[in-house]
């Protein structure tokens, strides 16, 4: 949304396409904000915002400055040539420019209770993102379960005992993935306490009051058992929403889009990507606001770079060289003459 208010505000056009709602898919158009409750560190609202709300107020301020909107699934991209193309469901849409803002997903478990309300508890007492929401009161000096082994596991549980009346780490196997500094900081932690061999069955409740407890699986010998809890925390890490560009864009081992240092430029010049797409460390609301701001003056700058096609078929750049129709020769403005060709050291 923020790069879309930026470019819009440059009159460069810009046109938004977001993942239509889908339940099966788990996915909103505004992205994750859209399914968070009360957003209390987003700087301006002093008594906190909704996170639906926040982003309608994203979008009213895009639209306000000429910001198109479409709603459809991207099913193919062809980042080969400018412009770009992208195949959507019904449409074929063409761009000078792309800025890649897909985000990362949750990982789930997949099972009954953890689906978003009113199919099961998601924002009503289970959560992915101990940084978000547990502060709310939702959670404060309650029981509440974290899901995991590894960093992300360890970093929100260690996090939520700020305000958790106590954090039970539930993990599947006997001993923990996470690093050993991670491990020692939770281990020592007299808020944390840890459920081996333990995995989650079933996440139980009322949608009047959200989260009551776990149904627990031993891993060793399939017994179960009811647990009582206010909360429970899915922290079995993230996947970058960017199988769309694979094979195209450079990616790290996990999947995000790899950028330019300073930049937002990936490899692919023209293309920038912002937000949890290429961010695996902080995710959060205002540094994807803050990256949306550079890819938007960042793709800004680039097409002020581009050469402007004049009515006979020539090109005219920035710094006032002529090129040919043919793409062959450059006119430098003192109107020396050179080739168009790659300079090889």
């Amino acid at each position: 949304m923020t790069a879309a208010i930026y470019t819009a505000r440059a009159n460069l056009n810009p046109l938004l396409i977001d993942a239509p709602a889908d339940t099966d898919k788990q996915t909103t158009p505004g992205g994750q904000l859209m399914i968070t409750t009360d957003v209390e560190n987003y700087p301006g609202f002093s008594k906190g915002i909704e996170g639906p709300e926040l982003m309608m107020e994203f979008r009213q301020q895009a639209e306000r400055f000429g910001t198109e909107f479409l709603e459809e699934w991207i099913n193919k991209v062809e980042l080969q040539a400018r412009p770009f193309t992208l195949h959507t469901e019904n449409r074929i849409v063409k761009a000078d420019t792309l800025i890649i803002a897909s985000g990362a997903s949750a990982k789930w478990l997949g099972i009954p209770g953890e689906a978003k309300t009113p199919k099961g508890f998601g924002g009503n007492g289970v959560s992915a993102c101990a940084t978000c929401d547990g502060p709310l009161p939702a959670f404060r000096n309650k029981r509440l379960v974290v899901v995991g082994g590894g960093d992300t596991a360890m970093e929100e549980a260690t996090f939520l005992t700020r305000y958790a009346a106590r954090v039970y780490v539930a993990h599947r196997r006997d001993k923990l993935r996470a690093s050993k500094i991670m491990q020692e900081k939770a281990l020592r932690n007299e808020k944390i306490e840890f459920l081996w061999n333990t995995e989650l069955a079933e996440i139980l409740g009322t949608h009047e009051h959200g989260v009551t407890g776990v149904r627990l699986r031993d891993t060793c010998n399939g017994e179960e058992k009811t647990f009582e809890c206010e909360g429970v925390f899915i922290a079995i890490g993230h996947k970058p929403n960017t199988e769309l560009f694979k094979g195209q864009i450079e990616m790290d081992t996990v999947g995000y889009l790899k950028t330019n240092g300073h930049s937002t430029a990936t490899n692919i010049p023209g293309v920038f990507a912002c937000g949890d797409v290429q961010d695996s460390v902080y995710r959060q609301a205002i540094t994807a606001a803050g990256t949306g701001c550079m890819s938007a003056i960042d793709a800004e700058r680039f097409l002020d770079h581009l050469p402007v096609e004049m009515p006979g078929g020539e090109e005219v750049t920035i710094e006032g060289e002529l090129i040919s129709r043919d793409r062959k020769l450059i006119i430098e403005p003192t109107g020396e003459v050179i080739p168009n060709e790659p300079v090889f050291e």
